[in-house]
């Protein structure tokens, strides 16, 4: 059984608030970095980006974070951008779904490798499920789930949707 739990006008409403929270802590940055994890999160993150675009002067630089989620300490993090670019900078990483925190705390662990300005982390779908202390500073939405329950994504032109199957 598959459940809509959010339509694509609740959505385009979660993006243009985190693009607001994230506005309000960075008014002052000349310079923000918007890091989406690999598949859902790249989505979410350019779509959170693109609003910030427009209510922001600062330059909204995007980055992919690329890794195993099965595996992460196998394959190791790696960011589209060089640290250079990122090094004390305002960075906010961004996922589709917060489920174990796995990946999240992997993407997180990237980025204080090298010295930032301040790290936030932006998820569409909070699951409550953590296995690691992470949360995330910026949510649309935090779902009591059983661990059998699963969390469909889709970001679809003008059809955007989360499903609980």
């Amino acid at each position: 059984m598959t459940n809509r739990i959010l339509t694509h006008k609740q959505i385009q409403h979660i993006i243009k608030r985190i693009a607001y929270q994230i506005y309000e802590v960075n008014v002052n940055e000349k310079e923000i970095i918007i890091a989406g994890i690999e598949g859902g999160g790249v989505l979410f993150a350019k779509k959170v980006a693109k609003v910030l675009e427009k209510i922001t002067e600062a330059n909204i630089v995007f980055c992919k974070i690329e890794m195993d989620k099965q595996n992460p300490l196998k394959s190791g993090v790696s960011s589209s951008i060089p640290k250079e670019d990122y090094k004390n900078k305002s960075v906010v990483l961004i996922d589709d779904v917060l489920n174990s925190g796995t990946t999240l705390i992997y993407g997180v662990h990237h980025f204080l490798k090298t010295p930032i300005k301040q790290l936030r982390t932006a998820v569409l779908v909070n699951r409550n499920h953590k296995k690691y202390p992470i949360k995330a500073d910026y949510k649309g939405i935090s779902l009591s789930t059983s661990l059998h329950e699963h969390i469909k994504v889709e970001f679809k032109p003008n059809d955007d949707a989360v499903f609980l199957v």
